[in-house]
């Protein structure tokens, strides 16, 4: 078995960081525990990292990302309607359902913003603005650029999530 690259050792951290940070929080969640699960000492993980925020940055944008890329491949192809709306419901609800710290992660992320910001620290309210507009416009343009479609797609996402969080079935709020 070949040795491991960089950029894929790099991925195995940013995979188990949103996983702990997904658990824990940014606070609760230490740098040697995602050296651990990786299987790499925490000086290897600063030599693709430089701080624990970058980590967290990280875990942050992918788990952004993934979500953003469900709708968009669920949308690919479909024109556009009802149809899109219910590829991109299941989508998220599959994503979710598989792989749940990557909502969670987000959350960890939104609560993470007010901690930071209180300290004036926005580098993560960036982050997150930044990808939740890009999970916005994807979801946006596949639904036709229809604004009141798209706020109710957000708004029964958002109870979903809510709902998942807590550990309720996402019919329960309905």
């Amino acid at each position: 078995m070949g040795r491991i690259s960089a950029p894929e050792r790099r991925e195995s951290v940013i995979r188990a960081a949103i996983a702990e940070f997904a658990r824990t929080g940014y606070r609760g969640t230490s740098t040697a525990v995602i050296a651990k699960r990786v299987g790499v000492t925490q000086p290897y993980l600063f030599r693709l990292f430089p701080d624990k925020k970058a980590i967290f940055v990280a875990a942050l944008m992918r788990s952004m990302e993934d979500t953003r890329l469900a709708f968009e491949r669920a949308a690919d192809g479909m024109g556009g309607g009802e149809r899109v709306l219910q590829a991109m419901t299941d989508a998220y609800a599959q994503l979710i359902s598989t792989r749940p710290e990557t909502l969670l992660m987000q959350m960890q992320g939104y609560v993470t913003v007010a901690a930071a910001e209180a300290q004036g620290d926005d580098v993560i309210g960036e982050v997150v603005r930044a990808g939740w507009m890009r999970i916005w416009e994807t979801v946006h343009q596949s639904l036709g650029a229809d604004a009141d479609e798209t706020a109710s797609f957000f708004a029964c996402g958002m109870l979903d999530n809510t709902l998942a969080a807590i550990g309720l079935p996402s019919d329960a709020g309905r």
